[in-house]
């Protein structure tokens, strides 16, 4: 498979960009006779992608019939329908979260929900997560992933750029693919198509 030398690359210039992720196989791309289709799932946990559930494929194709299928998060048996009295309904969670300590080194900050809002810096090795976009009044020196869940139109905007990696919707740019121009100043980062984009902030 072409894709995995492809991934391969980008292991050797991210070696953590899976390290410790939950990841969902989709399997919508390939069909019951791809080439080499028995060893794809054992070809990403070879390079440390833990999976923790697939999609769109058939576990009655010949090709999987080996592998240890993980169970799927959705489906399940209908619990029919349930009277919640009003007054037992949670409130919605807020859209954004706002941190006003640095995201330092080893921590990872997961926010699905929308925004999220960094007073401080964050650090080598740290990572932060949000459904929305990610602002970060301090320096970016880790990883920013905008958009998980499927928000193209998310952005991250920083004082700082000095990331290790930034994402938005599953498209992504490592410290070598970011320009100079960018490099420790004040940005925002946004998706036009499939392309990372890089602009200054004045």
């Amino acid at each position: 498979m072409n894709w995995l030398e492809a991934l391969d690359a980008q292991l050797a210039r991210s070696a953590g960009f899976f390290s410790g992720k939950p990841i969902i196989l989709d399997l919508s791309r390939v069909t019951a006779d791809t080439p080499n289709l028995p060893y794809l799932k054992t070809a990403l946990e070879e390079r440390g992608v833990r999976i923790i559930g697939i999609e769109n494929g058939d576990r009655d194709w010949p090709a999987v019939a080996e592998w240890d299928w993980p169970e799927s998060f959705v489906g399940g048996r209908a619990s029919g329908e349930m009277d919640v009295p009003e007054e037992n309904i949670p409130p919605p969670p807020p859209t954004s979260l706002l941190i006003e300590e640095p995201v330092r080194s080893g921590q990872h900050i997961v926010w699905p929900d929308g925004d999220v809002i960094i007073l401080g810096s964050v650090s080598s090795g740290a990572e932060v997560s949000a459904g929305g976009s990610i602002h970060i009044y301090g320096a970016l020196r880790g990883r920013a992933i905008a958009g998980i869940g499927g928000n193209a139109n998310a952005r991250i905007f920083t004082r700082h750029l000095a990331a290790e990696l930034v994402a938005i919707d599953g498209f992504y740019a490592t410290a070598e693919e970011m320009g100079a121009e960018h490099n420790g100043k004040p940005a925002q980062v946004l998706l036009d198509g499939e392309t990372i984009v890089f602009r200054s902030v004045t």
